[in-house]
């Protein structure tokens, strides 16, 4: 991965020149949902289909991703705050364009669960920065980027509730 982006923190979360926020309801409660994205991290490709590779890197601190179409991100974890928040910056990549990217995942208890009530609302946050060209595109793909993240969380929640009728069938 030859370039580097720069290291923002999160108040880029408020300031980036581009903001996509999503959201989505799940069954799955925010602590399994916060376990899914920041502990199982190499399950990624199981459910965010865009998603192709996932695995830790630099003891834990950060991540190595890799996306349909061979772009690669080397990412920093900066917040993992279960079961509300997980963030992360991408401090490399092999594409051009972007200068800043950070994604939050902001998870917060909501009424949609089946069995106990306890649902989790998905509060998805990309937040980017780039030369006019890249912005334009990004903000252009927002429908797409919103259909992916549907999707994802969508079968993450399927995912999740297999995982949890097994649990519950053990003796």
């Amino acid at each position: 991965m030859a370039r580097r982006l720069e290291p923002v923190g999160l108040d880029f979360l408020e300031t980036a020149p581009v903001r996509l926020v999503f959201t989505h309801e799940m069954r799955a409660a925010p602590e399994a949902v916060h376990r899914a994205l920041a502990e199982d991290i190499t399950d990624w490709p199981r459910w965010f289909t865009a998603v192709t590779l996932c695995r830790p890197a630099d003891g834990g601190a950060g991540r190595e991703v890799g996306l349909k179409g061979g772009t690669r991100f080397r990412e920093r974890i900066l917040a993992s705050e279960a079961p509300t928040r997980y963030a992360y910056r991408v401090d490399e990549t092999n594409t051009p364009g972007p200068r800043a990217l950070l994604e939050e995942w902001h998870l917060s208890p909501s009424g949609t669960g089946t069995d106990t009530g306890t649902g989790t609302h998905v509060r998805w946050t990309f937040a980017a920065d780039g030369p006019a060209p890249f912005r334009m595109l990004l903000r252009g793909g927002r429908a797409g980027l919103g259909r992916a993240f549907r999707t994802a969380v969508t079968s993450l929640d399927r995912r999740l509730a297999v995982t949890a009728e097994r649990r519950d069938e053990r003796p």
